[in-house]
């Protein structure tokens, strides 16, 4: 046998061990040629369903994209839910009519169950050692009468299947779900696109990599976009409440309440006619001890937060967690023992709505207390499997869009911003970023620009940044003034929170920033009748302001000046609202 002979027989026999040795290496490994895409986004929450949603959704860029969306979870599960009638999941979002306008401009809206939503048509507010309070209310402002309230509450997942529903007949969207990002690299050329490598062994080249991956976002950390932050010394308790319906006499379950305890607010969020949501921000140590006792516990504890003075409700924390600490956690006989020698030490009417131990007489019909829309409905029991809690943290990145190496990245939603959830902004800020980034996506393809070039970028971080810089900081500095119990400072807040809800005019400006008014056209404009009203009230604003300094001079020394400084602040926030009314004319 030659030797030509030999080698090609040799060549043959290795190229087949070698092909023999790569069918049996695990397939998921293999790298194969990189997949071009021009968007693609690594989240599959709602942000960035809502952002696939979006750009999925407009003629213009329906030939001009190929999209992409990379999610590491199943989500086969989301698409799947279906929980049995009158069950609530435990996280619930808060949406703003100009969130849900959006969401029906992309129309993801449609998909909604909504048997599963409910309408917040009040809000009630107050301070948990002095009882001040401020109610938000459209009617009571004189505002044009809707449907769906001043916000809708829903599920987290049944926002989520809605938005995977859309996807579904969104043929120019990608979902690629059960793929974790193992990491992200860039061409090694001047302004080169990101791969993104993913356990499946795809690599996807982008022309634009948004990060809607949460707090801890590989697109951040691959972009090197720094941040700054701290963690609260507190944790959310949620859990779904059942409760008796409310009698004839009162209006529907549509009510929000929040009480800002020293400890943290809580705050009772209606789901339907006789189910409500909670998040309650406390400290640690009692989260823990709340969750190792019975859910009756926790029951009659919500029903007494709402209710009792600061003093007593200290006192129970103080049994819970001495109990919890001995390794024997508080019975429901022991709590609702300690809960009525309290009610009766404070000379609580048992026919009172402040009373929380006789919830049998709730039943009974008949005409209701004088006071009972100013607490929520007794709480009966909590549903099984919904008791559950997390850290809560303050984090802003320095910048929403990345430079050199991390050129072409994006952050949207947590992955940018994490906020305190005591005013229900967190994903509205992120449903926000959503649709400047996809208006300013659709203004650089009909320009015919580079949609992942720092100039396309640069409108989307110069219009959200500083907006949500603004709510993230006014939800902070809430937190931390109610946090203490300082007479001085406790005096001080209530006379603000008074006056503020005197002055409907700026109540009325406050709703309006915080998005309980539908927009319908871009950027930032309103339904043309409600627009004329919530303006018309913020202007008023201007002209009461004098009548309110006047008041407010009543008021000696420190008082005196807080209250100036809040009207100086409020004064601010309706000429600011002129301003914007001028713009949209």
């Amino acid at each position: 046998m030659s030797l030509l002979a030999i080698g090609s027989s040799a060549s043959r026999l290795s190229f087949k061990s070698l092909r023999n040795a790569s069918l049996n290496y695990p397939r998921r490994f293999i790298s194969t040629a990189n997949e071009e895409f021009d968007v693609v986004v690594v989240g599959g929450g709602p942000v960035g369903l809502a952002l696939a949603s979006a750009l999925g959704s407009k003629t213009e860029l329906q030939n001009s994209l190929k999209i992409a969306l990379v999610e590491a979870g199943d989500l086969s599960k989301i698409r799947d839910w279906s929980p049995p009638p009158g069950t609530f999941s435990n996280r619930v979002v808060s949406l703003t009519n100009a969130s849900q306008t959006f969401l029906q401009d992309i129309g993801s809206w449609k998909h909604v169950e909504k048997e599963r939503t409910a309408p917040i048509e009040e809000m009630q507010v107050w301070d948990g050692v002095s009882d001040a309070r401020i109610t938000f209310s459209m009617s009571e402002l004189g505002l044009p009468a809707s449907s769906d309230g001043m916000a809708r509450l829903t599920e987290t997942l049944n926002l989520q299947r809605s938005l995977l529903r859309h996807l579904n007949i969104t043929p120019t969207v990608e979902l690629t779900d059960k793929s974790k990002v193992m990491s992200i690299t860039s061409e090694e050329i001047p302004g080169g696109w990101p791969l993104v490598h993913l356990d499946t062994g795809r690599v996807l080249k982008t022309r634009l990599l948004v990060g809607a991956d949460g707090p801890n976002s590989p697109v951040r950390s691959f972009a090197k976009i720094s941040s700054y932050g701290w963690s609260y010394d507190t944790q959310a308790i949620v859990c779904t409440m059942d409760h008796l319906p409310k009698g004839p006499f009162l209006s529907p379950n549509t009510t929000a309440y929040q009480r800002f305890l020293p400890t943290g607010p809580i705050a009772f969020l209606p789901v339907s006619a006789t189910a409500s949501s909670l998040v309650w921000s406390t400290t640690p140590s009692l989260a823990t001890a709340l969750k190792a006792s019975e859910p009756s516990v926790l029951a009659r504890m919500i029903n007494a937060a709402f209710r009792l003075p600061d003093v007593s409700i200290r006192y129970l924390h103080d049994r819970i967690l001495e109990a919890h600490q001995s390794g024997k956690p508080i019975t429901d006989e022991e709590i609702k023992a300690e809960i009525s020698w309290r009610e009766q030490s404070h000379s609580i009417d048992r026919t009172s709505a402040y009373s929380s131990v006789t919830t049998e007489a709730s039943a009974s019909p008949g005409i209701p207390p004088l006071d009972a829309e100013m607490v929520p409905p007794t709480v009966t029991s909590i549903q099984t499997g919904t008791i559950a809690s997390f850290p809560l943290r303050y984090n802003h990145t320095e910048a929403y869009i990345g430079e050199g190496q991390g050129s072409r990245t994006v952050l949207v939603g947590d992955a940018a911003h994490t906020i305190h959830p005591l005013a229900g902004q967190g994903l509205n800020l992120g449903l926000g970023d959503v649709e400047c980034l996809a208006r300013c996506i659709h203004d650089s393809i009909l320009q015919g620009g580079d949609i992942g070039s720092y100039t396309s970028l640069l409108p989307y971080t110069q219009e959200r940044y500083f907006e949500n810089h603004k709510i993230m900081s006014a939800c902070d500095k809430l937190h931390k003034l109610y946090h203490t119990t300082s007479a001085p400072v406790v005096q001080l807040r209530s006379v603000g929170l008074e006056i503020l809800n005197e002055l409907d005019s700026l109540k009325a400006a406050i709703m309006m920033s915080a998005g309980s008014v539908s927009r319908t056209d871009r950027p930032l404009s309103y339904n043309s009748d409600t627009r004329a009203a919530m303006f018309n009230l913020a202007a008023k604003g201007v002209e009461n302001i004098r009548t309110a300094a006047h008041v407010a001079g009543v008021v000696k020394s420190g008082l005196a000046g807080l209250a100036a400084n809040v009207l100086q602040n409020l004064a601010k926030a309706a000429s600011s609202a002129q301003q914007e009314q001028r713009k949209d004319v």
